[in-house]
């Protein structure tokens, strides 16, 4: 397993006039690497991609390098609905030294399970870096299907898939009839622990920003056969989990992170901070990993 069973999508800290705050995402790197990240994912969706220029993403690659030092894996998100915008940022981040790339399917263009198919075989042949396949069919309206994940997994470095379609029966498909030295992560945090049961090796994580340590302590403990302490620290994160996603994300983990002072909420349009009873409702559950 080359990214580990803890994958962090983190966030971009932002100044009060929207830039990159460099400062900040120093310290947030060294938060996740402190609190138990294996992988981090530098560009996601959780990073607001979409807002983020080209250039912004080069330079978080080659600053998150930097400071990673290898300590822990660095996976850059390359992935766009253009096939071949997506090929020539994947080229970038291979010449930066990331340790792979993170592809999510098209969105907005719907392309068929052939048009996908052929998406990602295309960035494939263009890269040596091992690749993760993304399926988040709630923000890109389409679904990639087993059978095409399936086709897609026999590819040489596709290394990993990170399912977040939210069917239990569709990552239990995939898990069963993908190669067994691909590695399925669960792309919900809830669903952790139920994607570990199933055989999935881990979980590619928003909730590991501020409870880390507990998500940490559950996988372990599950990998562990203490499935009766999974199991609580699972019901004891629950309120966290669903709190991170009450509203579009990041904008609560943002929130979050604001309180725990390791950034600014700023978020750029068209996502917009937390109004004032969003918060409200939020610091119930923040109260708990504070």
């Amino acid at each position: 397993m080359k990214f580990g069973r803890m994958v962090t999508a983190m966030c971009t800290p932002f100044d009060s006039n929207l830039q990159i705050d460099w400062n900040r995402q120093e310290a947030l790197i060294e938060h996740l690497i402190a609190t138990g990240t294996d992988t981090i994912v530098v560009s996601g969706t959780t990073a607001e991609s979409p807002t983020l220029t080209k250039e912004e993403k080069c330079r978080l690659f080659t600053f998150t390098l930097e400071k990673v030092n290898k300590r822990v894996k660095v996976i850059a998100g390359t992935g766009s609905n253009s096939t071949a915008d997506t090929i020539a940022l994947t080229k970038q981040a291979e010449e930066m030294g990331v340790d792979g790339v993170m592809l999510v399917a098209p969105y907005y263009n719907r392309p068929s399970q052939e048009g996908l198919y052929q998406h990602f075989v295309a960035i494939h042949n263009e890269t040596k870096l091992p690749l993760m396949i993304y399926n988040v069919p709630g923000r890109t309206s389409v679904n990639i299907a087993t059978e095409t994940l399936v086709r897609l997994a026999t590819l040489p470095n596709i290394v990993a898939i990170k399912e977040a379609s939210g069917s239990i029966s569709q990552i239990s498909d995939v898990i069963r009839l993908v190669p067994k030295d691909v590695a399925v992560y669960s792309g919900d945090d809830a669903l952790t622990l139920p994607v570990l049961a199933l055989g999935g090796s881990g979980v590619v994580s928003v909730a590991s920003h501020v409870v880390g340590i507990e998500m940490k302590e559950m996988i372990d403990a599950f990998l562990s056969n203490d499935h009766q302490k999974a199991q609580v620290i699972h019901h004891t994160l629950t309120p966290v989990f669903h709190g991170l996603f009450s509203t579009t994300s990041p904008g609560p983990l943002k929130y979050a992170l604001s309180r725990m002072k390791l950034m600014e909420e700023h978020v750029r349009l068209p996502l917009v901070t937390l109004t004032s009873a969003e918060k409200a409702i939020a610091d119930v559950w923040i109260k708990s990993i504070l």
